[in-house]
């Protein structure tokens, strides 16, 4: 008994050390629930201690949305999602990848870091006017979108695209962009070029930005179609989800509708919907020379 309190005091030689691999797993727990998933992720490789903590079910459990149920059901059939015995921590992984909605032409995910719902919707989800008139648009494959093509406008006198989306998406604030790009990308030679031939129209009058929801919330902006040759994430407007359990139907629209000139030389690509305030700057602003 002497011996062990000298030890603990450091006398006799005894000079035990403690450190982090000391700590109990719950007190490491209760650390990992201040930080984000991406943090967890870290230091669930300092050590044993921090590893176990890092795959508690509570832990994750608090990075998870409301309603993950609800999302893990477009992934699993209904005897899937009463069965559901995953760890957390799978689920938060398998959420954060990229799940298909309306025949591979929507896509939602949870962004790694804060665990929000991001949406794309892909310009063959959209209402297009004139879309089935190969004189006025046509779909062109690129690597330059999620979805491998995008819409491709020449000329047209009544310019508009419209969408819809019904979703439960967790509560919160969520912003709705179009992402456009005026000329028409491509590869020559292996390098990126960006053919403007048809781009003309836009310095007019401005594009129109609607959004409404089934609550009665709605947004309107206007600006000029410009930068030639860059991807642009236009602002459409936020709109607020308070209720995880209930869907919401969102729809938008993007358009030019002064018939007293052409416009044309437009790539559409997909809309997005992410939580207010989230960047993802490979989306956002991609300039190419």
């Amino acid at each position: 008994m002497g011996a062990f309190w000298s030890a603990v005091r450091g006398e006799e030689g005894g000079s035990p050390e403690t450190g982090l691999g000391d700590l109990p797993e719950l007190c490491a727990a209760a650390v990992l629930l201040n930080l984000d998933p991406t943090e967890i992720c870290q230091l669930a490789k300092l050590n044993r201690v921090f590893r176990g903590a890092a795959s508690a079910d509570f832990v994750w459990q608090a990075k998870l949305p409301d309603n993950y149920s609800y999302l893990m059901g477009f992934v699993l059939d209904e005897k899937g999602r009463k069965e559901m015995r995953f760890r957390k921590k799978d689920i938060y992984a398998r959420l954060c990848q990229p799940i298909n909605l309306d025949d591979g032409n929507k896509e939602f995910w949870l962004e790694k870091r804060r665990g929000g719902v991001c949406m794309a919707i892909a310009s063959k989800a959209l209402v297009i006017t004139g879309i089935d008139d190969r004189r006025y648009w046509s779909y062109v494959p690129t690597g330059e979108s999620r979805f491998q093509y995008v819409a491709y406008l020449q000329q047209i006198w009544w310019f508009e695209v419209v969408g819809e989306v019904e979703f439960c998406f967790p509560a919160g604030t969520y912003s709705l962009y179009f992402r456009l790009h005026l000329g028409r990308p491509s590869k020559r030679f292996g390098r990126r070029i960006c053919t403007s031939d048809h781009v003309h129209g836009w310095d007019v009058k401005p594009a129109r930005f609607q959004l409404s929801t089934s609550d009665g919330q709605q947004a309107v902006n206007q600006c000029y179609l410009d930068q030639p040759g860059t991807w642009v994430m236009h602002h459409v407007g936020d709109f607020v989800v308070r209720k995880s359990n209930q869907p919401i139907k969102v729809k938008f629209s993007v358009a030019q509708i002064d018939c007293t000139h052409t416009k044309g030389g437009l790539c559409v690509d997909s809309a997005f919907i992410y939580p207010k305030g989230y960047r993802e700057e490979s989306v956002f602003n991609t300039r190419w020379c």
